[in-house]
């Protein structure tokens, strides 16, 4: 009868779990996004949801815009902003920078204002600039995508607008890839972390202060930028990174809601992180 009580009650103790692992799995957050992918600098995917889906990615287009400039210019070039750069964003009812006619701004500046207040105005000057023209600098862009191994990734312009060819698309897969590849340079983590930058007044060109629409940065630690974007057709979209538990991690959000990327974001770098440290 002994014998009989310690195997029943092996039993029950196996029935109700306590031979399970100390600490159960970390369930994965909800994500609404109609695409996401998170994968760290190790190589480990840490979430991933029609992650190999083609769709428009709005601004963030505006990454191989500023990947590729990084790659052409120096920083200390001056570049004159034309009527043609304002009038680009402005009958296309896109975000800018402010920029004014005449002016002449660096390129490192062009990059804060591409970059925070994601200016449609600045990347027509910069791609008007580097192409040169407008198709010759797509024409770089697509060579970068296969370059870094884009292999579902097509741009038709520097900005991410809708295009009349309604050809541009990425995947959240390949958005990630560009991310780690643009993040290895400093000066573009240098702008895509900042909170916001103040270009002074000078005869050459008028103040600009550009605040970044990136409203994960400040919300979390460790967190290293990168770039919002929406249009109708992408839906709100962010790319985002951050240096957690000795690894970079980098998560892609495609077609969400405003506000909702950014909490969403910061949940999938926590999760990332838990899972990272084996919790």
């Amino acid at each position: 009868m002994h014998i009989r009580g310690i195997f029943c009650s092996a039993v029950l103790a196996l029935s109700v779990g306590f031979a399970a692992p100390a600490h159960a799995a970390v369930k994965a957050p909800a994500v609404g996004a109609r695409a996401a992918y998170v994968v760290d600098s190790a190589g480990t995917i840490h979430f991933g949801k029609r992650q190999s889906r083609r769709v428009p990615v709005a601004s963030l287009v505006k990454v191989m815009t500023a990947y590729v400039v990084l790659r052409e210019a120096n920083l200390g070039d001056v570049v004159t902003i034309t009527k043609g750069d304002v009038r680009h964003a402005a009958d296309n009812g896109a975000t800018t920078a402010a920029l004014s006619t005449g002016e002449r701004l660096t390129v490192r500046d062009l990059l804060y204002g591409l970059m925070l207040p994601s200016g449609a105005d600045a990347a027509n000057a910069l791609a008007r600039k580097y192409g040169p023209g407008k198709g010759a600098f797509v024409a770089k862009m697509n060579d970068a995508a296969r370059s870094l191994g884009l292999s579902d990734t097509a741009y038709t312009n520097p900005d991410g607008l809708p295009s009349p060819r309604n050809g541009g698309y990425s995947t959240a897969i390949d958005q990630a890839k560009l991310t780690q590849a643009a993040l290895s340079d400093a000066t573009f983590r240098a702008v895509v972390g900042a909170k916001a930058h103040r270009v002074a007044k000078t005869g050459a060109h008028r103040a600009h202060t550009w605040k970044n629409t990136n409203k994960l940065l400040g919300m979390t630690d460790g967190v290293l930028g990168v770039k919002t974007g929406y249009t109708n057709a992408a839906g709100y979209c962010l790319l985002f990174a951050g240096e957690r538990a000795g690894r970079r991690i980098v998560g892609v959000l495609l077609g969400d809601q405003n506000e909702r990327r950014f909490t969403e974001a910061q949940e999938l770098l926590d999760y990332a992180t838990t899972q990272i440290q084996g919790g």
